[in-house]
């Protein structure tokens, strides 16, 4: 398995980038935001998925772990394949598309083409506890509006206790993070102890 590909960026376009490592040239398919983000760049590293079928042996290419987890994550709903998660994160970012999951905001994955109703809200059910549980959503947004950073080892802490104490990682992030807004220096056991008494 090839974990990633290191080298000379020898051809880029907004669906492929070519990375020559090696002497060989190693073509990887993108999304726009890996694009934009190795632009002008001479010297690439990217992540790597192989999708192996019986007529093609395809490499994808994703500028970080997260953004190949969150590929892997939507290639395993029902429904969704390589092209249709490639084209997802092409529309948002990592971030955006963890808020959106997590928020449930249907409408906005609705607006990524090729995504219908049923197939919005499978990802968003399938996805929703697996992103937290992974630690690759983002904080939450409260009110759609942005908001300051909370202190993710306590926000971590805090939710891992939760979870084991047999609460689902979804709501408790959401709970945990609002408690962090409000209570910026609290301690974990604070926190949780809060949490316990918002989460429905």
């Amino acid at each position: 398995m090839i974990e990633y590909i290191k080298g000379e960026l020898t051809d880029l376009n907004p669906a492929l980038a070519v990375v020559e490592a090696g002497g060989v040239g190693y073509a990887l398919n993108i999304s726009l935001i890996t694009y934009s983000a190795i632009q002008g760049k001479k010297e690439v590293k990217l992540y790597v998925y192989e999708a192996i079928r019986e007529d093609a042996h395809l490499l994808y290419g994703f500028l970080n772990k997260k953004e190949r987890e969150l590929f892997e994550l939507l290639i395993s709903v029902s429904g969704v394949g390589v092209t249709t998660a490639r084209v997802i994160l092409s529309s948002l970012s990592a971030s955006e598309l963890c808020n959106c999951i997590s928020t449930g905001n249907e409408r906005q994955l609705k607006g990524v083409k090729g995504i219908g109703l049923k197939t919005a809200q499978r990802i968003i059910l399938d996805l929703r506890d697996k992103i937290v549980a992974l630690g690759i959503a983002e904080e939450i947004p409260v009110g759609g509006s942005l908001q300051p950073p909370v202190n993710n080892e306590v926000r971590d802490e805090a939710v891992g206790a939760l979870t084991m104490l047999g609460f689902a990682p979804a709501p408790s992030q959401k709970v945990v993070v609002e408690l962090l807004r409000e209570h910026p220096d609290a301690r974990v056991e604070e926190i949780v102890k809060m949490a316990l008494k918002l989460i429905k």
